[in-house]
Formats: C-alpha cells, structure tokens, sequence
C-alpha cells in the first residue's frame, strides 16, 4: 500500500453508512462494489463513497483514504488529534453518541495505519461501546473482537476487520429505519477525517493535503443536504447542522474546477483506473477559516 503524487494505489476500504452504491461501480452487483477492492488514482485524490439517502445520491469521502494522505504527508503520528477514548462514557444522547461513534471509526483507520496496537484496542473498546449503546450489539461481537486481537500488527487486516464491524453498523441501521443515527456516523467520521488534514497541514503543508481540503467544497453541499433530509429537530442535531452550513458557507469562497472523465473498470482485476482531473484554488486565509471552524464544530460534539 502506497501513495506518491500524481499516483495513488491503495486498497479501498469504505466507511460506509447508509450506503447502498459505491464509487465507480453501477447500484447494481459489479464486483467493484466491495470494500476489499482495489482503487488506483491516477489524477485524482478525491476518492468517495456514493451514498443514497431516499432517492437522492450523495458523495463523501472515505475517512480512512483522507488518513493515508495524512500518513503519506511524513507527518508522524500524533495521538493528540484524536478524540479521547475515555470520553465515551459521558455522551448521553443519541446524537452525540452516533457522531462520535463516527469519530471513532476515523481515529481506527488512523491509529492501525501507523501500527499503534494499543491505541487500535483503545479505540475499539470506545467505539463498540457507543455501538452496544446505540442499540447495535452486533457490530462489536466476541468473534470480532477475537479475530481483531489476532490482526493487531497487520494493517491491511485491522482496516478490513473494522470496515466489516461497520458495514454491519450500517445494515442493521438501513433494516431498522434509523438513518439519522447512519447519517450523524457518517458526519462523524468526515469532520475527523477533515480535523485530521487541517491540523497535519499546518506543519505539512504539501499539495496532495490542500486538494483534500478543496475538495470538500462538494462533500460539505452533499453532507448538509443529506443531514437536512431526516427530520431530527433535537438541540445538538440542529446545532451541529447549523455549523456545517456555516462551514459550508466559509467553502463558498474555495474554487474547485473538476473535469470528469470516464474511469476505466477492469472487473476480473476488480480493478478502477480514475481519470477524473480536478484543480482546487484555495488561499491561505480560507485554510485558516476553514481550519478554526471545522475545530469548532468537532470541539462541540467531542467535549
């Protein structure tokens, strides 16, 4: 697994709550359209999950791809960005619970890329615990937790391990109509994911971290819109909706130019060659705006 400018190879491991349509693959059964299959990016860092809410598709970003960037970036890993495992147990809500549900995912993804084996079990214990709250005891089994323990120290394993705990995370909420707690995962998982890059740029300020924040220019429109669509009128729901629409408003400022162009799918491979092309215009003040706000709303779902 590696990353190097202009050409991204890596494994695809999706994050994927409420999913039921994965990136470059039709809503059908393509082979592509599993978390085990491979990706190579050859112009593009914009790598997404397609995610369908109702009748509507929308686009975000895996949260474990945006970590390898950071990874890729030289930045050393820093158990400061993530969210305390033991804060846990003081969420008392339903949203709260299934957003940081969402950090926690983010912080596996992050901790197994850089081999921390304690931490990934520190993390795991975290996020199975808002899991058993939540309702979803099956996501977090003893089988699991066994086969996990037995992967610690092999990443690729521990990635597709954890993709497995969280698919079923978004199964049994699909079966069980609870798209909003799906959604707020989902929000969880990408404002760490983009708390991550923010806070690597500011002392690894390469390219490939400056297109990642671009780019959630279209993420942040898809992100609000699909929060939007459940009728959760809950104070820290609104709350937290209502600081994405301020981010989104900060995103007004960034100009991304995206020029598609049709992948290449080799399905006996279960391989995609992207060939999309985008360019991001971002200056150094909106960076700065964006990095304080999206620290902003994670500080209010986190503390």
């Amino acid at each position: 697994m590696y990353i190097k400018q202009g050409s991204m190879k890596l494994k695809k491991y999706f994050f994927p709550f409420a999913l039921t349509c994965f990136v470059l693959s039709s809503c059908g059964d393509s082979p592509t359209a599993s978390y085990d299959s491979e990706l190579i990016n050859d112009d593009d860092s914009s790598d997404a999950d397609v995610l369908k809410v109702g009748n509507r598709l929308f686009s975000i970003p895996s949260p474990v791809q945006t970590s390898m960037l950071v990874k890729a970036s030289g930045a050393d890993y820093d158990k400061s960005l993530l969210n305390d495992t033991k804060a846990a147990d003081k969420y008392d809500s339903k949203t709260l619970k299934s957003v940081n549900l969402g950090i926690y995912g983010a912080d596996l993804g992050y901790v197994n890329l850089y081999g921390q084996t304690q931490d990934a079990v520190n993390y795991l214990n975290s996020a199975k615990k808002l899991s058993d709250d939540l309702g979803i005891t099956s996501a977090f089994s003893e089988e699991f937790i066994s086969k996990f323990q037995e992967n610690l120290g092999n990443t690729d394993s521990l990635l597709l391990i954890v993709s497995d705990a969280y698919q079923i995370i978004d199964e049994y909420l699909q079966n069980n109509e609870n798209n909003d707690i799906g959604g707020l995962v989902l929000a969880g998982g990408w404002i760490e994911a983009l708390y991550f890059t923010t806070q690597v740029y500011k002392t690894n300020p390469t390219p490939e971290l400056k297109q990642r924040i671009g780019e959630q220019k279209f993420s942040i429109v898809n992100l609000v819109k699909m929060l939007n669509s459940y009728n959760n009128q809950m104070d820290e729901y609104t709350e937290l909706v209502s600081g994405l629409q301020e981010l989104q408003n900060i995103y007004d400022g960034v100009e991304v130019n995206y020029e598609y162009a049709e992948p290449e799918v080799f399905e006996d491979k279960r391989l995609t060659v992207i060939k999309n092309k985008t360019e991001v215009n971002l200056n150094d003040k909106l960076i700065i705006e964006i990095t304080e706000k999206i620290s902003s709303i994670r500080s209010n779902i986190t503390q």
